[in-house]
């Protein structure tokens, strides 16, 4: 029992969340210094900081959480935190998108609205690739538990594959709309859509790196399925935040009067 307690306090005290939460600071700071002060190169150091640190904090953590040998410590908890903290962020941000269309109705839909419109068919096609990532993490999950070790792997591959797959679809239409002059600063349409879209890929990134983490260290993962019940959990809410921001972004961005 000693030994217990003093295994779940040590996990329970671990510094890898550090690095980890220093990083919204830092990407901040990045923003803050390439938007606001026209710093570049400031800029991009801090994001290059920001991201070697989540590197560094989620390696560290599924180290220490595998090199355990019960499945312990709080991670699942952890992460429906911190998907109810991701929840108001985006609720803030539909907020400010409905709050524009509706106060901005008319210059809107006459002129802000991007020749041509959206291309509904791709968006369609990226939500149902997220559905079927949401389908292949869950099988992954349901391998581990059952200690199918190859259907584990096999089936985080898949899901890693479609969410690159997904991103992939999503910069090329940036692109495209980008080279169709709506920019994020073309109007306030063009800032809410990269808006969201962008912090929504921002997840989709995460959550991949999350599996990628889980993949190099499948060979630990017998017995311990807390991780990828975490990353599943978070995968899941990624894919449903996908539902609120097509709808938002592109249909209600894109269509009708208020």
């Amino acid at each position: 029992m000693a030994h217990e307690g003093t295994h779940t306090a040590h996990h329970e005290t671990s510094l890898w969340g550090l690095p980890v939460g220093l990083v919204p600071l830092v990407l901040s700071l990045a923003a803050v210094a390439y938007f606001g002060w026209g710093w570049s190169l400031v800029g991009l150091i801090l994001a290059g900081v920001a991201l070697v640190l989540l590197v560094i904090g989620v390696i560290g953590w599924a180290n220490e959480h595998f090199s355990k040998e019960p499945d312990q410590g709080l991670g699942f908890q952890g992460v429906v935190w911190f998907v109810f903290a991701e929840i108001v962020i985006f609720g803030s941000i539909f907020a400010g998108f409905w709050m524009a269309r509706v106060t901005h109705a008319t210059e809107w839909v006459t002129k802000w609205i991007p020749e041509g419109g959206m291309n509904l068919p791709l968006v369609g096609l990226l939500t149902l690739i997220l559905w079927a990532s949401s389908y292949t993490i869950y099988k992954a999950e349901h391998s581990l538990e059952h200690n199918d070790l190859g259907g584990y792997r096999m089936w985080l591959i898949a899901t890693i594959v479609l969410g690159t797959l997904f991103l992939v679809l999503h910069a090329w239409e940036w692109m495209h709309l980008w080279a169709k002059g709506f920019t994020i600063s073309a109007n306030m349409y063009g800032t809410g859509f990269y808006m969201l879209t962008g912090v929504h890929a921002s997840h989709v990134i995460v959550g991949i790196g999350m599996q990628l983490v889980l993949l190099l260290t499948s060979g630990k993962a017998l017995g311990k399925v807390t991780p990828i019940k975490a990353a599943s959990f978070y995968w899941h809410f990624v894919d449903l935040a996908w539902l609120l921001v097509a709808g938002t972004a592109y249909i209600v961005g894109s269509y009708g009067t208020f």
